[in-house]
């Protein structure tokens, strides 16, 4: 019997589990596996039980209410080991599961979100503020009314043939695929059909990493999406983890950045993923920016404070 058979057969007497106790699961078991020093072994145990071991462990792990991330305090001292990019990636997978709302918005409707906007002078000055609320069209057939720094308009319904990403129209984004793998193949393929008997070029990799994180920065996603935009971001050879903590948004962050290969718009890891440094809740995105038509660089930063479903533009939830 090999170790399939065995976890098929064995019976936690428990009710099943839901989609985010397992998530919190793998979550812990990969943890355990990263560990960096492995418990004692035991003389005259074999594979199986402790295999049986291993699985009950994860289903207790499993039904807890709250799962510890990480014990660290402070920031990270250079040179000091800290946590890789995949665990605090895979971490923003089980708390969206945990966390997110499922939502079957009707076609009629429109996604509300209201976006905090700062930009701080790389030259020095005073720090620029905007608060922007949007309505967007779920079905992209209505006007949606848009505002971007401060900068207020109604937008068109979407034209045959226009392309967006996200999607505008929530069709299309529930029609992306909950499995990583899957999904990150079907950006690979940027809307030909998938190839998922082929492995992915390394010069590949910076168009998937910037599909999943324009994915990452909808507000409004089908169940289960954002986790998997996450696992599959944890995969993205270049994904790292910023060996110090920072503020951000009234939270002590940490940071995941991609760095792509020499020469691509990726070279330099600008744009800046934040996590709950404790959670690894999602917070937002840091990167620096030039104002367009002049040579005035910013840091900006961003995150959505309040989204969800309406029934009309200048409705709020």
């Amino acid at each position: 019997m090999n170790e399939i058979e065995l976890l098929r057969e064995w019976d936690a007497d428990a009710a099943p589990l839901t989609d985010a106790a397992r998530a919190r699961a793998r979550f812990r078991l990969h943890q355990a596996m990263r560990a960096p020093t492995a418990p004692a072994a035991v003389p005259g145990v074999g594979r199986r039980p402790l295999l049986r071991i291993a699985v009950a462990g994860v289903a207790a792990a499993a039904v807890t209410a709250t799962v510890v991330i990480s014990q660290d305090t402070g920031e990270y001292a250079p040179g000091t080991r800290t946590v890789s990019a995949a665990t605090v990636l895979r971490g923003a997978a089980a708390e969206a599961l945990r966390t997110e709302k499922p939502l079957a918005p009707r076609d009629d409707q429109f996604i509300y979100t209201k976006e905090v906007i700062e930009r701080r002078p790389v030259a020095g000055g005073p720090v620029k503020k905007y608060v922007d609320e949007s309505w967007s069209s779920v079905d992209g057939s209505k006007k949606s009314y848009v505002s971007e720094l401060g900068h207020k308009q109604w937008v068109p319904p979407a034209q045959k043939g226009e392309y967006s990403w996200p999607p505008r129209e929530w069709s299309k984004v529930k029609k992306l695929p909950l499995d990583p793998a899957r999904l990150t193949i079907v950006l690979r393929e940027s809307g030909t059909k998938p190839d998922f008997g082929r492995r992915t070029r390394a010069d590949e990799w910076p168009r998937i990493q910037f599909y999943l994180s324009g994915l990452l920065g909808g507000p409004v996603l089908p169940k289960g999406l954002r986790s998997a935009a996450f696992e599959a971001l944890a995969a993205v050879p270049g994904v790292e983890v910023l060996p110090r903590r920072t503020e951000f948004a009234g939270h002590t962050a940490v940071g995941v950045r991609y760095v792509g290969p020499p020469g691509t718009p990726w070279a330099d890891g600008g744009r800046l993923l934040l996590f709950d440094a404790k959670t690894y809740r999602y917070l937002g995105l840091r990167e620096r920016v030039t104002e367009k038509g002049t040579t005035h660089a910013y840091d900006q930063s961003q995150y959505i404070v309040a989204d969800g479903v309406v029934d009309r533009v200048f409705q709020r939830p």
